[in-house]
């Protein structure tokens, strides 16, 4: 299919995308609210540029858009052959550019992934594929809330209980029993 705007005209419609806020973005943000999950947004403190930062949870969560992170896309660095996936296509017109931001893009993530695992974080990554329609947003949703509670539960395994204690060896009497 031929382009049918100059290229100045894609040019300037390509950079007023959006990096932040996204349509992806927006849907996982809205049914992690609904369910109860608090996060933050632009944690400067945590290394990458993280989409969402469930603290409590110490998860990172990536929403990653098909084309521009190059879901499923093989790129050999050697032959430059590339594979186009059924969620992304690399565009024809000025492919050397489009395959060298994409493998950029990938890199990065790779890094950033890699370096918050070091640090004890995990990372989710939301492919934009992964939440349309709605009842494959619920499907992805609900791993996602799953692998959340199961890093909850991992975290606090590792600490054990605090024990109560009175003070004196009088054992402490249940609510129900009469202490008259």
């Amino acid at each position: 299919m031929t382009d049918t705007m100059t290229p100045e005209q894609r040019h300037r419609c390509m950079s007023h995308i959006k990096g932040k806020g996204t349509k992806p973005e927006l849907l996982v943000r809205q049914w992690l609210w609904g369910h109860g999950y608090r996060y933050r947004l632009n944690v400067k403190s945590v290394p990458g540029k993280l989409d969402i930062v469930l603290r409590p949870y110490r998860t990172a969560i990536f929403v990653n858009g098909c084309f521009w992170h190059g879901h499923n896309v093989q790129i050999e660095n050697s032959k430059l052959t590339i594979e186009n996936s059924s969620c992304c296509k690399i565009p024809t017109t000025n492919r050397d550019f489009w395959v060298a931001k994409i493998r950029r893009n990938q890199e990065r993530d790779e890094r950033n992934t890699r370096i918050l695992q070091e640090n004890g974080w995990q990372v989710i990554v939301v492919w934009e594929c992964q939440l349309k329609p709605a009842e494959r947003l619920e499907r992805t949703m609900r791993k996602v809330e799953l692998l959340l509670n199961n890093n909850l539960l991992a975290q606090y395994k590792h600490h054990q209980p605090i024990p109560y204690t009175f003070g004196d060896d009088e054992p402490f009497p249940m609510a129900a029993e009469n202490t008259a």
